[in-house]
Order: C-alpha cells, then sequence, then structure tokens
C-alpha cells in the first residue's frame, strides 16, 4: 500500500486503537478520503497477513503491548505525530493505561482525541456494559421500530454502532480538526451511541410530542402503511413499495392495473388496501414486477441481496461496488466529484515507523522485548 494517500484528509495521521465495529468504521471513513490511518491492535493480533476486513481498507497496522511502559512510551511517541486518536475503551481505562487525552495533550496539544463508548464518557451508565440494542433502547428509538402489534425489532446494529456511532465519531473528528485550524488546539471528543442514535430520529420527536406519530406499525414510514412497505412476489422474492405522493401512487397502481382499490387517505382503509395489493403482487414474479415498472416513477423497486445489489444495472453504472482482495466492497462515500479513486486495499503490517518517530532501532529494540509487532 503506498504511503501518499489521496483526498482532502491527506496529511491527517490517525492512530486507531483496535476496537470493536463503530471504532473501525470511523477510521474506515477518515481513511476512505485519504487519511493516513495506523491501527494498533494487541501483539499477538497482528501478522503479516492481511486484513480482509472491510472496515480495515487503506490502513496499515501494528501490535503495541500497551500494559507495559515500553508500549505506552512508544505510543505517546506516535501521537506526538499524529493528528488524530481513535480510542474505544470504557471510561477510565485509557487514563489507567497513561494514555488518555491529559496525557496525549501533554505531548501534542494538536492532537484531536475521538472517544467511542455506548453511553458517554459520565452519567450513571458510563461504567457499564451495553451493545448496539441497549443504547438505541435507551435513546428511545428502539421503542418506535417494529410492525403492529409486535415487539420492537432492532435493525441489526446500524442504528447504534454506525450511524449513531462510528459516523458520529468521524464527524465529530472532523469538527475538532476544522476548529484546529483557528485555535490550534486539540480537543476530546465524546461520541456516545445513545446521544447518536437519539439525534438521528430527530424528524420525529414533535410529531410523537404532538400526536402525530403513533405507536410503532402504524404510521406513514413504519410500515403502517400499504403505501410504504415490502410484498412477497410469486417466486418468493420481495418488492419495497414507496409510492407515497399521489402522483407515484397513480403511476404505481395504472402500471398494475389495479382499479376500485379502498381510500389509501382514509387510515380505517390500509388493512383493506394492504390486502389488496399482497394478493395483487403474488401474482407475478420479482422480475416481472421489476420489469414492469422499470423506468417509471411508480417507486416500486426489487428487495436484492447483497450479492445481487452489486450486480445490478444502476450501482454497475456508478460503479458502487469494487471486489478487493476477492472480497466485494462498497465505495467510500459520500463522493467529492473529481477526486482520484482512493487505495482500497487491505490493512497490512506497518513496519517501519520512523514517520511516526520510532527510528529503525529502537523499533527493532521494542520487537524484541515482544512490546512492538
Amino acid at each position: 500500500m503506498p504511503d501518499d494517500r489521496r483526498g482532502p484528509l491527506a496529511g491527517v495521521r490517525v492512530l486507531e486503537l483496535a476496537g470493536l465495529a463503530p471504532g473501525p468504521f470511523a477510521g474506515m471513513m477518515l481513511a476512505d478520503h485519504g487519511a493516513e490511518v495506523l491501527r494498533v491492535d494487541r501483539v499477538k493480533a497482528v501478522s503479516d497477513r492481511p486484513r480482509a476486513d472491510v472496515m480495515d481498507r487503506g490502513k496499515r497496522t501494528i501490535g503495541l503491548d500497551l500494559k507495559t511502559p515500553e508500549g505506552v512510551s512508544a505510543f505517546k511517541e506516535l501521537a506526538r505525530h499524529a493528528d488524530v486518536v481513535i480510542e474505544v475503551f470504557r471510561p477510565g481505562v485509557a487514563e489507567r493505561l497513561g494514555i488518555g487525552p491529559d496525557d496525549l495533550h501533554a505531548v501534542n496539544e494538536r492532537l484531536v482525541y475521538g472517544r467511542m463508548t455506548g453511553w458517554g464518557q459520565d452519567g450513571p451508565l458510563a461504567s457499564t456494559a451495553g451493545h448496539d440494542i441497549d443504547y438505541v433502547a435507551v435513546s428511545g428509538v428502539l421503542s418506535m421500530l417494529g410492525r403492529e402489534g409486535d415487539k420492537p425489532t432492532p435493525p441489526i446494529n446500524i442504528l447504534g454502532d454506525f450511524a449513531g456511532g462510528g459516523l458520529m465519531l468521524a464527524y465529530g473528528v472532523l469538527l475538532a480538526l476544522f476548529e484546529r485550524e483557528r485555535t490550534g488546539r486539540g480537543r476530546v471528543v465524546d461520541a456516545a451511541m445513545v446521544d447518536g442514535a437519539a439525534i438521528l430520529f430527530s424528524m420525529f420527536y414533535q410529531a410523537v410530542q404532538s400526536g402525530l406519530w403513533g405507536p410503532r406499525g402504524t404510521n406513514l414510514l413504519d410500515t403502517g402503511a400499504p403505501q410504504y412497505d415490502t410484498y412477497e412476489t410469486a417466486d418468493g422474492g420481495y418488492v419495497a413499495v414507496g409510492a407515497l405522493e399521489p402522483q407515484f401512487w397513480e403511476a404505481m397502481v395504472t402500471l398494475m392495473g389495479l382499479t376500485d382499490l379502498p381510500d389509501r387517505n382514509d387510515r380505517a382503509q390500509w388493512p383493506a388496501l394492504r390486502a389488496r395489493l399482497t394478493a395483487e403482487f403474488r401474482t407475478r414474479t420479482r422480475a416481472e414486477w421489476e420489469a414492469l415498472f422499470e423506468g417509471s416513477d411508480a417507486c416500486v423497486s426489487p428487495v436484492l441481496s447483497m450479492a445481487e445489489a452489486a450486480a445490478h444495472p444502476h450501482n454497475v453504472a456508478r460503479g458502487a461496488f469494487v471486489e478487493v482482495g476477492g472480497v466485494t466492497h462498497p465505495v467510500p462515500a459520500p463522493r467529492l466529484l473529481g477526486m482520484p479513486a482512493q487505495d482500497l486495499s487491505p490493512a497490512t503490517r506497518q513496519a517501519d515507523l520512523s514517520g511516526w518517530g520510532l527510528s529503525p532501532e529502537e523499533a527493532e529494540k521494542l520487537r524484541a522485548q515482544g512490546v512492538l509487532a
């Protein structure tokens, strides 16, 4: 992997302390746009075998024993030459290791210190364990997800870990880097998944509190409305219907040849309307429906598998997916028009750390001690 990164973040150096999903995702978002990301893992976890995980693309990796004074000293030297540190420990762990914000700002006041946790750096739950589902639950958002009459259903761990966590951390890092251009000083970013999940629900707060948005599964966008749902086809596939506006609805029902339908504006008629659509969509295969709606404004799309998505003509035309080392990747987003394609190679071991402040002699000494890999 070449060292000369390209993109708007070229020249920005990031130390990413290895951890679960949201931390590596934030590091990937930065690496995707040119940052030089050095992933710091446990010594025994590092080998010369490239890391095929999509979230490790475009990075380099080392192993460092942070439970030794030598490892901490080496990490501080790396931080002296870094712009950003991404840390995913529970509150207080980094401080006990001697690599907390105060420790690192003492050697580099310009450092942006990004902290990723589920509950945040303070509050009654800060020191307790949790996962995406817990953070989304306490944010209040999980209560709104699911079908009518059924239990709350988490959207795997996309909402808390990635949207509310990793993406918010990357955003916070960029804010702090922007501010540093004015102040010359770095800042601590406290990215909590419970906070991120809550703010992603911003559109709905007023509606819920005013009574315009009802219980889960009874509303326009949460599978309550038949004009915004998925339907099974004759071959066991599914289509997604998003015909919300009248003109899109008219385009859909006209192409389907449906007449005398229950009034979609009358919520009391939604069950009857859903039953009509359910029966009709089961009369053709997914491919047949796709062909019927192709090029129209009916807002009906096939529900594709991940493998199918990579081969869809629209995604192919835009180059939305690329194969790297035998693994299909989504390309970096958002796109910056005119920017050269980024190197998405799998993460490989970083051998030469002289550019990060560790001479070959010092690095070799640490390797001999088992502190560095």
